[in-house]
């Protein structure tokens, strides 16, 4: 796992300074598909590289229910599905998610997971990821 430069500075911020992010009193993040042909996510865009299909759109996830905690270990606790693919376009390699705070545009909160393998979206796929398919670990 890793964070966008921005998460990495607020945490540091929280935990020595006492301040705290804006984001961190919200009940809800979201999930964003992220491809990244250069072979990293970068920290410092996250979603530079966000899924743009037809049909997708972040998923909105409630804080705390969303994750199990298994130490340096978080996996999602439930089913975790976007919207299918409807458009024909060019394949969307997934490789990543990451974690933010806004449904749609720019974000401030950036928690980067990447996938076990890629996931290539075309046309009637529906991106979807079982109960602990997605993990996030603290490194």
């Amino acid at each position: 796992m890793s964070m966008s430069n921005a998460t990495e500075n607020q945490v540091l911020k929280m935990l020595l300074q006492g301040t705290d992010p804006s984001y961190r009193a919200g009940a809800t993040q979201y999930m964003a598909l992220v491809t990244d042909a250069g072979g990293a996510v970068s920290e410092a865009a996250p979603v530079a590289n966000e899924c743009t299909y037809t049909g997708y759109a972040r998923v909105a996830l409630t804080k705390a229910t969303a994750w199990v905690d298994g130490g340096s270990v978080f996996t999602n606790a439930a089913l975790i599905q976007f919207g299918k693919r409807t458009d024909a376009g060019a394949t969307q390699t997934v490789t990543a998610f990451v974690i933010v705070d806004t449904a749609s545009g720019a974000i401030s909160q950036g928690i980067i997971g990447t996938l076990s393998a890629p996931l290539a979206v075309n046309l009637n796929i529906q991106p979807q990821f079982a109960p602990t398919d997605c993990s996030i670990t603290a490194e």
